[in-house]
């Protein structure tokens, strides 16, 4: 199961198109919102959940993705179990996934400490331990993938498929999506 966690004021694209492409592949995904409802993203289109934060069930995760979205991630930081639910993760090898602004709140917790990563240009000040490859749309190292912006969500989507299913999947969705 993957888990897009959704909080009011996240990049649409940065949610919609990974959970697109990762649902094409046949992969189970969950839209999670902080609360039960619709969530408002930073464009103001409104999205419904399919679940709660309450209700992950982390032993059935194989990827947990935060979006960006300036606001988004604001509203994320506030999640006081965010940081504990990443390090499990982390700690039992499930897959992490941030876009844009998010990869900062892993930064900011630790996660990002020697690794290569990618966030929105301009924000690099905010990726301490990281190292940045800004040159880049997304970036794998272990099994934390980060990506650059909104324009870089189909190639994020994508290499969360070819994380989970692998790189003849991605491409069979890349072939398919005529990207």
């Amino acid at each position: 199961m993957v888990y897009i966690l959704l909080a009011e004021g996240f990049e649409e694209s940065e949610a919609m198109v990974p959970a697109d492409l990762l649902r094409r592949a046949g992969i189970e995904t969950a839209l999670v919102g902080l609360e039960p409802g619709l969530v408002k993203g930073s464009h103001g289109i409104a999205v419904q959940a399919d679940m709660t934060l309450g209700q992950m069930d982390l032993s059935r995760a194989e990827m947990i993705v935060l979006p960006g979205g300036l606001a988004g991630v604001r509203n994320l930081e506030k999640q006081s179990g965010l940081g504990h639910m990443i390090q499990l993760a982390l700690e039992q090898e499930i897959w992490v996934a941030a876009i844009c602004a998010a990869p900062t709140l892993l930064a900011k917790r630790g996660f990002l400490e020697g690794k290569a990563a990618v966030c929105y240009p301009g924000m690099e000040d905010k990726m301490a331990g990281a190292r940045p490859q800004m040159d880049q749309k997304v970036v794998v190292d272990g099994k934390i993938i980060t990506g650059r912006a909104a324009g870089s969500a189909f190639d994020f989507g994508l290499e969360l498929v070819k994380a989970l299913a692998g790189t003849e999947k991605a491409e069979e969705v890349r072939h398919a999506i005529h990207y």
